[in-house]
Parts: C-alpha cells; structure tokens; sequence
C-alpha cells in the first residue's frame, strides 16, 4: 500500500499536484528508515512516478499545446514568431534545459509542457530529465535513509516544541478566561 500512495502521489505531482516531489521523496526515505518500505524498491517506484508523471505532462504539451498557443490569452503571450524562436533554442539546448529543470520544481511542468508543444523528441526529452532524476530521486531518499536517526530527532523535537506551544496556548486561555471570570464577578458584586 505505501508503494502505490507513494507512486501516485508523485504522478499526481507530475500533473501540476502542488506538492513538491521532494516531500514525498523525504517520507519515501523515512518509511525505509522505519523499515515499512524497502530503500530499493520505493527508490524504483519514486523513479518510475517521477519519469510517467513527467512524461504525462509531456504528452499533455505534444496533444494539446499547439491549440491552447491559438487561443487569444496564450496568443498574445507566444506568437507564432516567439514560439519559434523558443522551439529553435530548446532544439538547440534542449538536453540542458530539461536536465537542469529537474531541479527548479517550480518550472518543471511548464517546461515539460513545452517541450511536449513544440515537439522536442520524446527520447531526448526522457534521457536528460531520466539522468537528472537519478541524480535526484535516489539521493534524497538515501540521505533521508542513510540520516533517518537525525530526522527522526528532529521530527520529535518539532513535535515538544508543537507541544509546548499548545500547552502555552492553553495556559494563556485559561488565564484570559480566569481574567474574565473575576472581572464580570466583579462587576456584578459592584451593581
């Protein structure tokens, strides 16, 4: 069961979930950590939720791209003329681009996306963004793994801390609320 949340977690990551992936690698690691989940194989299933999550939006780019770039909104932002422009350099460029992509979440999708639009070859597309994902992936979850104990340390002390804040919380409640007990008590001992 945590290999199929896992998984789709990160599919549903690839398709614009606003999840970093880099959480979800941090718990995968964890739960090797903890011994729920095999190292090497959550480390399989993060790869392959990455790569068709990327590849999904990807495809998304190649099938509907060209018809939204027609469309009045993103017309005004990609003419034609800019378009090209843009495809001539991802042709260009584009091994290095969809590499270093892997590592900026937050352009990851409109990249993948635009790659798919204007038809970078899939295979191209599929090694750099492979290559840098394992670099990625697999190092997240064996550093998360191989520090579990540390993380797991600091897990707890987050949670005292989270504790203790309650705990203030509280005890500031029940004061305000003793505080307005004696007032009103007060005043009503006055009329």
């Amino acid at each position: 069961m945590p290999y199929v949340l896992v998984f789709s977690i990160l599919l549903a990551c690839g398709l614009g979930l606003p999840i970093p992936e880099d959480i979800t690698l941090f718990v995968s690691g964890m739960l090797a950590y903890y011994g729920i989940v095999d190292v090497w194989f959550v480390t399989a299933v993060c790869m392959a939720g990455v790569l068709i999550g990327d590849s999904m939006i990807y495809y998304l780019g190649a099938k509907y791209g060209r018809s939204l770039t027609n469309k009045p909104f993103f017309h005004q932002f990609l003419p034609p003329e800019r378009l090209e422009m843009v495809k001539e350099k991802l042709h260009r460029h584009g091994n290095k681009v969809i590499f270093v992509t892997r590592f900026t979440p937050v352009l990851r999708a409109p990249t993948y996306f635009s790659a798919g639009t204007l038809h970078l070859p899939f295979r191209v597309f599929l090694f750099y963004d492979g290559l840098a994902a394992l670099i990625s992936v697999p190092t997240i979850i064996y550093l998360v793994y191989h520090f579990g104990a540390v993380a797991d340390n600091m897990i707890k002390t987050i949670k005292d801390v989270e504790h203790g804040i309650v705990g203030v919380i509280f005890i500031g409640i029940l004061l305000l609320a003793a505080k307005w007990f004696y007032q009103h008590k007060k005043a009503s001992k006055v009329d």
